[in-house]
């Protein structure tokens, strides 16, 4: 997604910064400026809906979980996402992850919802993992061997709601990837009362 992962997770961070420092509901300033925007008003009531936004969340294992949203228009298509995280001494859990998507007439429900499921599992990879560092001048990480990818068993429950359109098709190659980390992110805030501004997520700053 290229620009549209850094550029979403700015915009919708500080969104959701404003909202809290107004003592808004995230999704309710969301909604207000949709207004001129049916398609992702759409997609965000969507994922709301489908999340029970607004409703408390039962403690998964005795820990609390907090919701964060997130919205974007990429590549033609147009995403909203409610991620559900928890925080422990610092660690992030994501436990589930609420997609909703509208990307115009739809000719394979199947390869929607795979590329939804596999943006959501790249995009956290970058949000909880993606560090590239530097030695010597050189990229220490040259392929999967040393660049860490979400495990099975740390990739959330993933729940993908495509909304009928009779619009001209948009992408889906990386259409969900922008929205997972300022999802996760803004979750991160519920729970914590901290900003994260610099990716991928550090537990030392949410300690």
């Amino acid at each position: 997604a290229v620009g549209y992962t850094q550029n979403t997770f700015f915009m919708e961070s500080f969104l959701d910064e404003l909202a809290a420092a107004g003592g808004k509901d995230p999704v309710e300033v969301r909604r207000r400026l949709l207004g001129k925007s049916p398609r992702l008003l759409a997609v965000l009531e969507l994922a709301a809906e489908k999340a029970n936004w607004g409703k408390p969340l039962p403690a998964a294992g005795g820990i609390q979980v907090f919701r964060g949203v997130s919205v974007v228009n990429n590549v033609g298509s147009f995403t909203a996402q409610v991620a559900e995280v928890s925080v422990t001494k610092g660690k992030v859990k994501v436990h589930r992850v609420v997609c909703a998507t509208d990307c115009g007439v739809v000719v394979n429900p199947a390869i929607v919802e795979q590329q939804v499921r596999s943006s959501i599992v790249y995009g956290l990879t970058a949000a909880l993992k993606g560090n590239i560092t530097i030695d010597g001048g050189r990229v220490q990480q040259g392929n999967f061997n040393n660049y860490d990818m979400l495990r099975i068993d740390e990739t959330p429950k993933v729940e993908v709601y495509i909304v009928p359109s009779t619009e001209t098709p948009g992408g889906m190659g990386e259409a969900a990837v922008p929205t997972i980390a300022p999802a996760v992110c803004n979750a991160v805030f519920a729970a914590t009362g901290k900003r994260v501004r610099k990716l991928p997520i550090r537990a030392e700053e949410l300690v």
